[in-house]
């Protein structure tokens, strides 16, 4: 009668763990070397090509798993790819958290300047559109993808009453764009040369005389061959003017995560979202999902202070709208 042996299972460190340990160490590394890569793109500002260009926008949520591949690859005892994630992540977040915090503002004293601007989709809702601008005294409004029968329902609505001038350039699609104002406005031509969508521009004449220049801002994305067309666009937006004061509104397809983007408002613009802490609330997209990216902004000359700052939402359309309250040097 033989003995029957039973064989114990490899120990978990054992021999047969090895490949295992292996196989999470590269995994580990590759992931923290894709994500080195993306720290190094954003900061250096060396995105080029449409996939890029879109990665950038996401920043704030790669500085996040950076910070899970350093806990994840601690938990696995992998220390030395702990740190090197946590060192992405450390310079991820340096880019991206200074946007949770206000800056200080210039003493500006002149007129206030209630601004709001809403990527409408064709067909957001004018209610909601009209009760924004009657709750915020709105005195500019920037509407993207405008079209015919949106003018025609926010009319219906009430605007035509809040805001009898108007530059518009409505069409059958997302092309459209137009600028609603409670003031007297005149068209600008000339300012520059739009690329993309409409962008309609105008003076805006304040009450005691004084002018703003605003543009309504809505280039193509950057998706596939329009990447470089939406460089050039934002290129072609015109710069601050020294006599004057502009303001572009609208839906740039843009973050402050695109060199292109920190290119416009290093010619002497400011982010009002971001001037008052609101700069990582995204915008889009909003309609069926939770937005995750911020490519909707207002943008004024540095020498306008930025008093407050509102991301709104409107039902039917999948952006949120951006309202600025500023106050003119």
């Amino acid at each position: 009668m033989s003995a029957t042996v039973e064989q114990e299972p490899p120990a978990a460190d054992g021999p047969a763990s090895a490949p295992r340990r292996r196989r999470r160490r590269w995994l580990s590394w590759t992931v923290v070397t894709l994500l080195a890569l993306w720290a190094v793109v954003r900061v250096a500002g060396l995105e080029a090509g449409s996939f890029p260009t879109q990665l950038m926008t996401v920043t704030p949520i790669g500085a996040v798993l950076a910070a899970l591949t350093a806990l994840l690859a601690l938990l696995r005892r992998n220390r030395p790819a702990a740190l090197a994630a946590a060192l992405v992540c450390a310079v991820m977040v340096s880019v991206v958290a200074p946007r949770a915090f206000g800056a200080e503002q210039p003493p500006a004293k002149g007129p206030a300047l209630r601004v709001l601007s809403v990527n409408l989709f064709t067909r957001g809702d004018a209610q909601t559109v009209v009760d924004l601008v009657r709750r915020l005294d709105v005195e500019v409004f920037s509407a993207l993808e405008l079209s015919w029968a949106e003018v025609e329902r926010l009319d219906a609505a009430g605007l035509k009453e809040l805001m009898p001038y108007r530059v518009l350039q409505p069409d059958f699609g997302a092309t459209g764009s137009g600028i609603f104002s409670k003031h007297p406005v005149t068209e600008l031509t000339g300012l520059f040369t739009p690329i993309g969508h409409n962008m309609p521009a105008a003076t805006v004449t304040l009450p005691g005389g004084g002018k703003v220049e605003f543009v309504a801002v809505h280039p193509n994305p950057p998706l596939g061959r329009m990447e470089a067309e939406w460089n050039t666009a934002l290129r072609a937006l015109p710069s601050p003017s020294p006599t004057t004061v502009r303001v572009l509104a609208g839906d740039f397809n843009a973050s402050l995560d695109h060199r292109a983007f920190r290119d416009l408002l290093g010619r002497g613009y400011v982010d009002a979202a971001d001037q008052v802490g609101k700069g990582l609330i995204p915008t889009w997209p909003n309609r069926g999902i939770k937005p995750f990216i911020t490519i909707d902004h207002v943008l004024a000359d540095r020498r306008v202070a930025v008093r407050r700052v509102e991301i709104v939402d409107v039902p039917r359309t999948d952006h949120r709208g951006v309202f600025a309250e500023l106050q003119l040097p």
